[in-house]
């Protein structure tokens, strides 16, 4: 669905249509980034991620809306449900994007581009939202065609075009390329896609790992990977949590606060999966914009948000220099196993303290369940720390998959 958010918002409210409209998050909490933008927005060169002030330099007239996360949830499930009619094979792939298998539903509506050419008039007509969809014979080049052209456009790639179509093409646009592997590629030469798909594989290997192979393998077509049921439960590959804090860090003591309210949602989710983090990984956002990641095991798998807050923050003690104040911060539960796995104790590492730990927050959990979050939290969270009380977890922007919780 073109320009998602956006759309939603236009189509609520009429009066903003043919204007440079983006949905952004909050001034206050400093949650202020351009989630989506209107086409006019997008002509004069607002981006999606940039900072609200940035985009009203480059578009003065600009008009900014809060984002209706159950709007836009509910025009999600809309749409899904005009897919469903064509065939039970959907997986979502963000709020905006589905892929869908027709293969099996040939015989009832015709070939790919007939029913792509169904949908959306459909979605046009019923939900006064436009589609961009790419036709083709793997999830991967699917996607690829979605994305090249845009608004309100359909484009086929068959296994007769698609080195015509897609060789030429920079390496980024193919799924799995972000930022770092595309500069990993450039410094091999490897500016496209087709320059991927020639590339020894055995050398993309020796780069990139298993990864180089997946992505040789994409760029020749050879994507075998299926389209789930509509329903079909995803595996939950990491539970995170992050926020931009309404004031810049400039001190361990406000980075180890902002940490433990965070981490305290990454344990309760990861409770509520029955699962364990092996690892925990962290991003820190400095006030120039620049991210860096960081991650490393855990002595022990577990779900108690204080030991995962504690290891992500000696994590960061070690690693980041304060060069310059943060801006945000992001905790991850990573290397996930389900919780009914045995724990093998190590000499190395004191178990019984964790038990305690989690003997505790079992303890809370319950409170909480009966009384609600207030009735009991650690005392350092009881200040200001700099943090949005009111933050959106699961939602996502568009493009960024829902199962990467």
């Amino acid at each position: 669905m073109n320009a998602y958010f956006a759309s939603v918002e236009i189509k609520l409210n009429p009066a903003l249509r043919g204007k440079p409209v983006a949905v952004a998050g909050s001034h206050a909490d400093r949650n202020g980034i351009i989630l989506a933008k209107s086409e006019e927005a997008k002509i004069q060169g607002v981006k999606t991620g940039e900072v609200i002030w940035q985009a009203k330099i480059k578009c003065p007239d600009l008009i900014l809306v809060p984002p209706q996360y159950d709007q836009y949830l509910l025009h999600s499930k809309l749409a899904q449900e005009i897919y469903y009619q064509y065939t039970d094979q959907i997986e979502p792939f963000g709020l905006d994007e589905c892929w869908l298998d027709v293969t099996n539903s040939k015989e009832l509506f015709g070939n790919g581009l007939q029913i792509a050419r169904s949908i959306s008039q459909r979605v046009k007509n019923e939900l006064g939202l436009t589609l961009s969809i790419g036709v083709s014979f793997n999830k991967v080049f699917a996607k690829l065609g979605s994305d090249l052209k845009k608004p309100d456009a359909i484009t086929v790639v068959s296994e007769n075009n698609y080195t015509v179509l897609v060789h030429k093409l920079p390496a980024r646009n193919l799924l799995g390329v972000g930022p770092a592997t595309e500069r990993k590629l450039a410094k091999y030469n490897i500016q496209t896609i087709g320059d991927l798909a020639h590339t020894d594989p055995a050398f993309l290997q020796s780069k990139l790992g298993i990864n180089g192979i997946k992505l040789w393998s994409w760029a020749n077509g050879l994507d075998n990977g299926r389209v789930r049921v509509y329903g079909e439960s995803v595996p939950v590959k990491t539970i995170g949590h992050g926020s931009t804090t309404r004031e810049d860090l400039t001190t361990d003591s406000e980075v180890w606060c902002v940490f433990l309210a965070l981490a305290e949602d990454v344990g309760k989710r990861l409770r509520s999966h029955k699962l364990r983090a092996r690892g925990v990984q962290i991003n820190v956002r400095s006030n120039d914009l620049t991210s860096r990641d960081y991650q490393a095991p855990l002595p022990y798998a577990t779900y108690n948000y204080f030991y995962i807050a504690r290891n992500g923050f000696l994590l960061f003690k070690e690693r980041y220099d304060w060069r310059r104040p943060i801006r945000s911060l992001t905790i991850r539960a990573i290397d996930l196993e389900n919780s009914s796995v045995p724990r093998q104790v190590n000499i190395f590492a004191d178990f019984s303290k964790l038990a305690r730990l989690e003997d505790l927050e079992d303890s809370i959990f319950l409170l909480h369940q009966r009384y609600g979050p207030d009735i009991a939290y650690p005392a350092r969270l009881m200040g200001d720390i700099k943090i949005a009380k009111s933050i959106s977890y699961d939602i996502k922007p568009p493009g960024i998959p829902i199962w990467n919780l």
